[in-house]
């Protein structure tokens, strides 16, 4: 069993007397519906699921009207494959409901209100596609969604920590390092360099929860590499696809092409000096207008995340971020790396990269941002200033820069040495150890997943 930090959100949402149906999205595979099922075992008398996806005949139940005695009539006589723990029975504030792949069913998610109205019995949705705007294009019209029917929360891939835990890191080792970077000392050196190779190993494996059950099972990476292959594969039959008027799925082969494009062409986006998203790697012809909304469905999906460049380096930062101007990352260091040469595995554990090392590295970076649902900046001038990223961390504006190894941190300087941009502090993270010197502060790179929290 993988160790999931979405657990410790849903005990709380549980024992909130004033909840309302909790909806979990995020990108498919990520164990969303596994995570809320072990988290019913453990927690209810009694659990029912019912997947949208899989079950078509089921959407009838929310054809009427929302009576939630005959809706929940109807679930209990369902087949016990819906039951999540056996022998469920429908028993007020004693039971949960799971609806998985709520999207596929536009009427079960009104029903969210009565069910809200109603408080007899918890409900938890997950979706993969919830995020799309305008999955569902029936020109019926919509029963909608009443506001504050519902609490949205989105689930990302495993982050170290949790990669850390699945491989049976000692928690007391992982709360040493927390205690080292709030102290700002060094991590003990046989555990830095420990650490290190298991950051490498991370970003070879990445974060899908099958794919760390294969590397736990067989540390062989050709077998990961198979399954993020299939991921991706299955990813891209979700490109384009809607639900029409009779909530069939249909994909939109245009759009798909676009999507695909896109997607495609991350890798070499990100292998240039210049990372900025630029239109023409994908094709000559390409443009905003063509492929602006394929970009917008990929960071929907949640296969990506874009990091947009600011005009001056100011809160709030979203204020001042120029939108046609962006980096776009994976949202996965794996699904990256798998995107790469056969043989870029190898090299990561080596420590023998290259030139392509920046991209991962800050791949690696953009994604801990992403798993902490904070937006992602960057900073760039045309005389050739960079700043990886702008975050802000101890309740401070920090320039934040990714470096393989030590690396220069030459427009960090120049930022830092300018009284026009207001900013004094600098966070690099590389393969160094922890230090301070000044207002600039030095950390592994393994340790992101927490220092970029702070």
């Amino acid at each position: 069993m993988l160790e999931r930090k979405i657990t410790e959100y849903l005990i709380n949402w549980k024992n909130n007397p004033k909840k309302v149906p909790l909806v979990i999205k995020g990108l498919r595979q990520i164990g969303k519906t596994y995570a809320v099922k072990e988290f019913a075992k453990s927690n209810y008398e009694n659990a029912f699921i019912l997947d949208f996806r899989k079950q078509a005949s089921i959407h009838s139940i929310f054809e009427g009207d929302f009576d939630i005695d005959n809706i929940i009539l109807s679930i209990s006589a369902l087949p016990k494959e819906n039951r999540i723990i056996k022998d469920s029975k429908m028993i007020p504030y004693k039971t949960v409901l799971v609806f998985d792949e709520l999207q596929d069913c536009p009427n079960a998610r009104s029903s969210l209100k009565y069910f809200k109205e109603d408080g007899r019995y918890d409900v938890i949705c997950t979706g993969s596609l919830l995020g799309i705007e305008g999955y569902r294009v029936s020109k019926k019209p919509s029963r909608g969604i009443a506001v504050g029917s519902e609490e949205q929360i989105e689930m990302f891939p495993m982050d170290f920590e949790e990669f850390l835990w699945a491989l049976n890191i000692d928690k007391n080792i992982i709360d040493n390092l927390k205690l080292c970077i709030d102290e700002k000392k060094e991590f003990p050196t046989f555990l830095h360099e420990k650490f290190l190779d298991l950051i490498r190993k991370y970003i070879c494996v990445g974060g899908m929860p099958e794919v760390v059950s294969k590397f736990i099972e067989t540390n062989d990476l050709v077998e990961v590499r198979k399954i993020q292959n299939r991921l991706i594969t299955d990813y891209k039959s979700d490109f384009g696809t809607h639900l029409n008027d009779n909530n069939e799925i249909v994909t939109d082969e245009l759009e798909r092409t676009k999507i695909m494009d896109v997607f495609d062409s991350i890798p070499k986006q990100l292998a240039k000096e210049n990372k900025k998203f630029q239109y023409s790697v994908i094709d000559k012809k390409a443009k905003s207008r063509t492929h602006e909304s394929a970009i917008k469905w990929l960071k929907n999906y949640g296969l990506i995340d874009i990091c947009y460049n600011l005009s001056t380096i100011e809160e709030p930062f979203d204020f001042f971020s120029i939108k046609n101007q962006f980096k776009v990352y994976v949202s996965d260091i794996g699904l990256l790396v798998a995107m790469l040469d056969k043989d870029v595995p190898f090299k990561i554990l080596s420590n023998d990269l290259g030139i392509g090392k920046g991209m991962i590295y800050e791949n690696l970076i953009a994604e801990a941002l992403h798993k902490l649902g904070k937006p992602l900046y960057y900073f760039s001038k045309d005389s050739g200033l960079e700043i990886d990223f702008v975050s802000n961390i101890y309740s401070k504006t920090y320039l934040v820069e990714a470096k393989a190894k030590s690396g220069n941190t030459k427009s960090a300087k120049t930022v830092l040495n300018n009284l026009n941009y207001k900013v004094n502090n600098l966070l690099k993270l590389t393969s160094q150890n922890i230090g301070v010197v000044d207002n600039k502060f030095t950390a592994p790179y393994y340790s992101a997943f927490y220092i970029l929290n702070k």
